[in-house]
């Protein structure tokens, strides 16, 4: 069954867009701290009753402000996992689980549910304080699971563990969703988590939901320079939209970057959808973009030259060490005054040095182009809508 949800109120707070999930899929609600996340959350749960909305389930019906429908939350099917687990302190693990069943099975059925999700016998009977915190969170997925949700809603649940519990329980997660076949909604502020365990992202500003699809997806197409800056679009940069080019048989138009002698007219793809004349905001994601060496008349690049690459010469400004990558700021010494970020892994850094210069090269197929409009982050009439 479906999940669909139609919000649009200005009271308390601005909540206002759409979204769907499919049964047995995962969309995280990603966005800065109050964007509204937790509240669409709550919308869903039944825990705040929305100014004007729709949402249902396949064919149960929550709730439908204009046909004064509300379904209160204790009659929704709703499986729901907090960021602080709130378990009873004074009930053992096993009885926290069973506290929303009923009838003679219920201890049996919370018993299986916290086998499913790895705790002991004797782990089952302790109390949540004793208890670590991430086998508090197991027991409160158990919890959610146990009544067979129709939603299951996941509001930060890995936030409060270290890193080496939280990769146990995404392993946990991923397992589970194999037999899990219900609509499943994840907030979390880490993008890494929400590209690591969701089907789809759904971006979300000032109780706005801006764009919804996959993480690739958006990353290469994102909606808006709100939509690139929550994604981390590191190389994002202004232009003119100077309209199609009227020789070109392959739907391009021409993009100008930068004034005066050092500008630059990039071919890229035409959509069809931007004024000649407008200022638009353009991003290039890191796969667009490759170090090609360090001499223009021996260029090296792996997997070939892009289908239209434009070459420019940079300087290395930083070279950071970030884990298992690198991430280096190139300052664009031909062209508009730009720094250009780019993560590469330890094989390919190893010859580089600060001061450096080196050839940049980049994919004008991969770049995209976004109008600039006044409050980029505030939906204007017609984008509140989720995107597929």
């Amino acid at each position: 069954m479906t999940l669909e949800v139609a919000i649009d109120q200005v009271q308390p707070m601005r909540l206002a867009g759409s979204l769907h999930c499919e049964p047995g899929q995962l969309v995280a609600l990603v966005g800065p701290s109050g964007a509204g996340k937790t509240s669409l959350l709550r919308a869903v749960a039944g825990l705040m009753q929305p100014q004007n909305a729709r949402i249902h389930v396949g064919d149960s019906l929550w709730c439908d402000s204009a046909a004064g429908v509300f379904v209160p939350p204790q009659f929704r099917r709703v499986g729901l996992v907090f960021q602080d687990y709130a378990l009873m302190p004074h009930l053992s693990a096993l009885h926290n689980v069973a506290l929303p069943l009923r009838g003679p099975l219920r201890l049996a059925q919370a018993k299986a549910m916290l086998e499913r999700v790895g705790l002991t016998d004797k782990q089952m009977q302790r109390r949540p304080t004793d208890l670590s915190g991430g086998q508090q969170q197991r027991v409160a997925l158990a919890r959610a699971l146990v009544r067979e949700p129709q939603v299951l809603l996941l509001d930060e649940p890995f936030s409060a563990v270290d890193q080496m519990t939280r990769q146990q329980l995404y392993g946990l997660l991923a397992e589970l969703r194999e037999d899990i076949a219900v609509p499943m909604l994840l907030v979390t502020h880490d993008l890494h988590e929400a590209r690591l365990l969701a089907d789809e992202l759904v971006v979300m500003a000032e109780g706005v939901v801006l764009q919804q699809g996959r993480a690739d997806a958006i990353h290469r197409t994102p909606r808006n320079p709100r939509v690139a800056d929550i994604v981390g679009l590191a190389n994002r940069f202004e232009g003119v939209w100077e309209g199609p080019d009227v020789d070109s048989e392959s739907g391009s138009g021409w993009l100008r970057w930068g004034q005066g002698p050092d500008g630059l007219r990039l071919p890229v793809r035409d959509k069809g959808r931007i004024a000649v004349g407008q200022r638009v905001s353009w991003v290039v994601p890191g796969e667009g973009l490759q170090l090609c060496g360090a001499d223009p008349d021996a260029l090296d690049i792996p997997g070939g030259r892009p289908t239209r690459g434009l070459q420019l010469t940079v300087r290395l400004d930083q070279l950071r060490h970030l884990g298992e990558v690198w991430l280096l700021h190139l300052r664009c010494d031909t062209g508009p005054q730009a720094v250009f970020r780019l993560m590469l892994t330890g094989p390919q850094v190893l010859p580089l040095q600060p001061g450096q210069i080196l050839r940049l090269c980049l994919d004008l197929d991969m770049v995209h182009i976004m109008p600039v409009r006044t409050g980029a982050g505030t939906a204007l009439p017609g984008q509140v809508h989720a995107i597929r």
